[in-house]
Formats: C-alpha cells, sequence, structure tokens
C-alpha cells in the first residue's frame, strides 16, 4: 500500500492516468485509511476524474474532519458544468479557518464560477482583496491571483488595466505556473518570428530572401512551361490510352458476346440433354409400369390357373369319394345276397332233416323209454 502512494505521489503531474492507478491499487489495499483516500481524490483530480474526486475528497474531509482540499471540490463542480455550486462551495465555507492558500485558491475558483455565469463584474468585485495589493513577500498564491484579476478585467473589456496585472503577475511568477507573459505579450501585440542578433543580419537575410524569391519564380517560370509540354504529352498519352481502352472495351464486348454464345449454346445443349433425359426416364417409367402391370396380370392368371386346379381336384376328390361309396354300397349287397343264400340252404337243410327224422311218440322217461 505504501508503495503504491510513493509511485502516486512521483507520477501524479507527469502520469496522472498512472498515478490514479496506483492510487486505487492502494484503496483497495487499505481503503479506511484517510491518506489513502485523499491520494486517490486527488489523483482523480489531475487525471481529469471529476466525480471520483469529489466522491474521494468529501470522504477525506468526513474522515478527518478538515475542509483542506474544499477549492478542488469547487473546481470539479466548475468542470462538471455546475457553477452556482461552486459558488456555494464558497459561501458556505468559513475561509478564516482554512490555510492562507486554500483560501484564496476557494476564492480565484469562485470567481471564475461567476464568470462563467456571465457575471464578469461580480468576478472583478471578489477578486478585489487584500491579499491582491500586499506588498513584500512573494507567496506561490501571489502570481495565480494577480493572473486571475487581470483576466477578469479583460473579460469586462478593461484593456489597460488587465495589461498592468499581466505584467504585475508576469513579475510574481517565477515558476511559470502561468502564460502571463504570453499573455501580456498579446496585449501589446507584439509576434515573437525569430531571434535575430542584429538588424544588419535581418536586412542581409532580407536581400537574400528577396533573391531566393526572384530564382524561385524564374525556376517557376521554367517549370510551369515544363509542366505545360509534360501535360500535352501526357494529354496525348491519355487519349492514345483512352483509344487503346476503347479497343479493349470492343474486344471485351466481343469476348463478351461470344461468350454469350457460347453460354446460349451450352443451355440449349444442356436443355436437349435434359429433355432427352426427361423422354428417357418417361420411357423407362411407361415400360417398367407395363412390366409392373404385365407381371401383375401373369399373376392374376397364376391365381386363376391355381384356383381351376384347386377346383378340378376338389371334383375328382367328390367323384373318387361318390365311386368308393358306388363300390362299398355292391358289396354291401353281395354281402346281404350271399347272406340270404346262406338262410336259405339252411332253412332247406333243417327241412330235409326234419322229413327223415323219426317222430317222437311221448314224452321221454329216464330209462329212455316210451309209456
Amino acid at each position: 500500500m505504501a508503495r503504491h502512494l510513493v509511485m502516486t505521489g512521483r507520477l501524479i503531474d507527469e502520469d496522472p492516468e498512472l498515478a490514479l492507478a496506483h492510487a486505487l491499487a492502494a484503496r483497495r489495499l487499505a481503503s479506511r485509511i484517510a491518506v489513502v483516500r485523499e491520494a486517490v481524490g486527488l489523483a482523480a483530480y489531475h487525471a481529469g476524474e471529476w466525480q471520483t474526486a469529489i466522491a474521494e475528497i468529501r470522504t477525506y474531509h468526513r474522515m478527518t474532519g478538515k475542509q483542506s482540499h474544499v477549492a478542488v471540490l469547487a473546481d470539479c463542480e466548475r468542470a462538471l458544468g455546475r457553477p452556482e455550486r461552486a459558488i456555494d462551495l464558497f459561501r458556505n465555507t468559513d475561509s478564516a479557518t482554512l490555510p492562507k492558500d486554500t483560501a484564496v485558491e476557494l476564492l480565484i475558483v469562485a470567481a471564475g464560477a461567476r464568470g462563467d455565469m456571465g457575471q464578469n463584474d461580480a468576478a472583478v468585485s471578489m477578486l478585489q482583496v487584500r491579499e491582491l495589493t500586499a506588498e513584500g513577500k512573494i507567496e506561490p498564491w501571489t502570481a495565480r491571483l494577480r493572473y486571475a484579476y487581470a483576466d477578469a478585467l479583460l473579460k469586462t473589456d478593461r484593456r489597460e488595466e488587465a495589461r498592468e496585472w499581466f505584467a504585475r503577475a508576469a513579475t510574481a511568477d517565477e515558476d511559470a505556473v502561468t502564460d502571463a507573459a504570453e499573455r501580456l505579450l498579446e496585449l501589446d501585440g507584439v509576434e515573437i518570428e525569430g531571434d535575430d542578433e542584429s538588424g544588419e543580419d535581418s536586412a542581409t537575410s532580407a536581400t537574400s530572401a528577396a533573391a531566393d524569391r526572384d530564382a524561385d519564380d524564374d525556376e517557376s517560370d521554367d517549370d510551369e512551361s515544363d509542366d505545360d509540354d509534360a501535360d500535352d504529352d501526357d494529354a496525348d498519352d491519355d487519349d492514345a490510352d483512352d483509344d487503346d481502352a476503347d479497343d479493349d472495351d470492343a474486344d471485351d464486348d466481343d469476348a463478351d458476346d461470344d461468350a454469350d454464345d457460347d453460354d446460349d449454346d451450352d443451355d440449349d445443349e444442356s436443355d436437349a440433354d435434359d429433355d432427352d433425359e426427361s423422354d428417357d426416364d418417361d420411357d423407362d417409367e411407361s415400360d417398367d409400369d407395363d412390366d409392373d402391370e404385365s407381371d401383375d396380370d401373369d399373376d392374376d392368371d397364376d391365381d386363376e390357373s391355381d384356383d381351376d386346379d384347386e377346383s378340378d381336384e376338389d371334383e375328382d376328390e367328390d367323384e373318387e369319394l361318390t365311386g368308393a361309396g358306388a363300390e362299398s354300397e355292391a358289396s354291401e349287397t353281395v354281402v346281404e345276397t350271399a347272406a340270404d343264400d346262406e338262410d336259405a340252404k339252411l332253412k332247406a337243410k333243417e327241412a330235409e332233416e326234419e322229413s327223415t327224422s323219426p317222430r317222437d311218440l311221448g314224452p321221454k322217461f329216464n330209462d329212455g323209454s316210451t309209456r
């Protein structure tokens, strides 16, 4: 965490974005330490992350009970397009409780907010404080206060007074924290073009420049003549190229026509082939249908023939059964006739026996006699 804070302090002016990244890394490690939140807020302010700066600095103020960065808060509000909030911060803050540099910075920001709202005269009035005209030691904030006052005067078209205070700001700005010197030269109408050491050198330079311009003009005329000739040649070449391009286009058109004819022939051949194939397919389908129908008819005929054969077999079986029945009846008749003949023979034999045997004259007794 401490290393991240050190890197934040080193990079805050050179690379504010990287400084903010280190500060955020420190906050992830120790978010409850006030100095860490202060570092995040100031790094975000330098990186232009106004919302983050406001949130972190307010957190730092709550944790410490100080208002040491109230001017930064007011400037963030201005940057977000809310100058009225910056003025409210100035009004609600007791400047007597602030360090002198913080109080002066808050005053400068509030005056700038007045200017943002178009109240330039009010801005001039706000900046007319004792510290503006104090003589003696030059403070770090002296140049900024004088510069803000001069800028406010210029916005009210008080150019002479503005020039005076830009000059006084440039005198106090030993570290060049403002562009007061450049603004002063602009008001005086001075433009810095070079560092010529003497008027003679300037005259010599002017003469040399004039000679160079004459030579350049002559060369320019020659170049223009050459350019005209070159343009004519280029025009001829362009015409020739156009003719060649036309011929090429004509050849391309012929080639396209030939290609179209070939495509038409190919299409005709393809259509003919497709028709032939279609006819062949139709013939094959017709033949297949005829063959299928013929096979079906043959199958029907075979079925009918099989039915006829079965009928004939049934009739033969019926005839066989009928013949067998007749034979059985005939054999039964023969048997019956033979039986009748046997009965007749037996009866005849019995009759014959009766006629030849003696009659019984009476009952027989046990001794065989008849009494």
